[in-house]
């Protein structure tokens, strides 16, 4: 039964435009006040936050494993059988997770790693190099699906386990705590979400856009402007938009098969056609030295000296996937109805750490062996031009290189368009009162906050903003919302505790029944089944 009483809640769509706009208004106005101010800004959030947000990050390593292998694994998120098949949802919510930055990242993370290294290494050294690709590994391995795996759980738990309405943070933590989603508290906790997801894609579309420009100039001689970008992110959001309208079955499921399969291929052929014998050596040896030092590198904050690479890297890093993580939660919530805790979990932590391994294992490999092999100086080109002319460069050396190239690119906005969609999505869910389990947000809604979610990244490329500005962005936006994760956490464990702590493994496992404090479906939607059981 579709329900009627959907509507936009003009309040926090109000005031997230309002914010919005400023944003964009003072970064066109004042550019290098902008730029100082962050700066300052993220100097000191991440020294006052950073030794918290790292504890965090491998705590919630430590908490999904006893998680998945304790009896609360056996529970079922939702009495239906999965509405997707596994890999398609494995796909989808690597698409939702992974903004499509990933693309560049993949291909240059490890020179900034080899020039600025971790745990005290000299720079420019072998352990340097060595270390690079372990880092990278590091970052974008089991702590970062971990903080995006419990408070997906949560909200899962929350929605199809205790039967609550809205898809959104403030109705999960009126839930727990009691605050009133209507009240003065949801509403805060709601914008601090919305304006936390436009901090968070900052990086994603900012990065993406100056790549895709960088690249076309080289295939095609279109000139590398700011007027570019901003016709290929248009042209994009009309992508993506579209996605949105056809809604998550027709349009995201698609597209997150394409990007994945392709980003797999790619890195595949990469793997094969490249120095195959480096590249496995280098990940094999890169794994080694990750697992090896995981405790190190997940604590490792510098007493001795201003820990500018935990700073600058690893904190910003989780506070990155933690500023993803509630729309992600939101997303992963919808389409993991009928999946186990343990699926969730694993198919989290294994499938997006195992995907980013060989992703990142195959191109970084191919990058180093031909800074190695002198055929290019990756760090210089970084360092005189910037890495979206080293990514050009290396795709062109390639065999056929112009056709990588331009398979490179279609792949990355194929990438953008599915990781906008899924937060657009996610925005559109919190804008929407009276969401219930089964229903989705209104299409217009989806469009109206694809639209909306390009604005600051194009204020940051025609300001011309540094790595460092966009990082700012996520920063400031991502600390506020560690207390209402930690909210969710809380309440995911109590949930648990008391639905389930007196129930023995073996009965969980096998039992279809929702537990003892779920609420009732509510009576619109019960005499929905019996009408359906009848027409059947």
């Amino acid at each position: 039964m579709k329900n009627t009483s959907l509507r936009s809640d003009g309040f926090l769509t109000g005031c997230t435009i309002a914010a919005v706009l400023v944003t964009v208004v003072a970064l066109a106005e004042w550019p290098a006040q902008a730029a100082a101010t962050a700066s300052h800004l993220f100097e000191w959030s991440t020294r006052s936050f950073g030794a918290l947000v790292q504890v965090l990050a491998f705590g919630c390593v430590l908490a999904c494993l006893a998680l998945a292998f304790s009896k609360y694994g056996n529970v079922r998120l939702g009495e239906d059988k999965p509405e997707y098949s596994t890999l398609s949802w494995i796909f989808m919510f690597i698409c939702a997770g992974m903004g499509s930055s990933t693309m560049y990242w993949g291909v240059m993370e490890w020179v900034y790693y080899y020039q600025t290294p971790g745990l005290n290494i000299a720079s420019g050294s072998r352990d340097a190099l060595e270390y690079s690709i372990s880092y990278s590994f590091f970052h974008w391995g089991l702590s970062a699906w971990a903080i995006y795996a419990l408070p997906s759980l949560a909200m899962a738990y929350h929605f199809h386990v205790r039967k609550n309405k809205g898809l959104n943070l403030a109705s999960i933590v009126e839930a727990i705590t009691g605050f009133r989603a209507s009240g003065p508290v949801g509403r805060v906790v709601d914008l601090i979400f919305l304006l936390t997801m436009f901090g968070a894609l900052t990086v994603s579309i900012a990065l993406t856009a100056s790549t895709l420009t960088r690249g076309l100039a080289s295939l095609t001689g279109v000139p590398d402007t700011f007027t570019t970008q901003l016709v290929i992110i248009v042209g994009v959001s009309i992508l993506f938009s579209l996605s949105a309208y056809v809604g998550i079955d027709g349009g995201m499921q698609r597209l997150s098969h394409m990007v994945c399969w392709g980003a797999l291929l790619l890195a595949a052929v990469v793997f094969v056609i490249g120095p195959t014998q480096f590249t496995g050596n280098n990940i094999v040896n890169g794994l080694g030295r990750m697992l090896q030092d995981y405790v190190h590198m997940s604590l490792f904050t510098d007493p001795a000296g201003d820990g500018s690479f935990s700073r600058s890297w690893t904190v910003f890093y989780w506070l990155w996937w933690v500023s993803y993580s509630p729309g992600v939660a939101m997303f992963v919530a919808r389409v993991s109805k009928g999946r186990k805790i343990r699926e969730v979990i694993m198919a989290l932590l294994l499938g997006g750490s195992v995907g980013c391994w060989f992703f990142f294992g195959a191109l970084e490999s191919y990058s180093m062996h031909q800074f190695l092999s002198g055929a290019i100086d990756v760090p210089r080109i970084l360092k005189e031009h910037g890495g979206e002319e080293a990514v050009q460069i290396l795709l062109n050396a390639m065999p056929a290189g112009q056709f990588f190239l331009g398979v490179y690119l279609a792949i990355m906005v194929v990438f953008l368009a599915a990781h906008v969609d899924a937060v657009a999505y996610a925005v559109a869910a919190t804008t929407t009162r009276n969401l219930r389990e089964g229903e989705d947000p209104t299409p217009t809604s989806r469009v109206f906050w694809c639209v909306m979610l390009t604005l600051v990244p194009l204020a940051m490329l025609f300001t011309k903003a540094s790595l460092e500005t966009m990082k700012t962005a996520v920063v400031l936006t991502a600390i506020p919302f560690l207390a209402i994760l930690a909210i969710k956490l809380f309440g995911l464990f109590r949930w648990l505790s008391q639905d389930y702590g007196n129930i023995p493994a073996h009965l969980i496992e096998s039992s279809t029944m929702p537990p003892p404090h779920a609420k009732p479906a509510s009576p619109d939607r019960d005499a929905g089944s019996k009408q359906a059981a009848i027409a059947e």
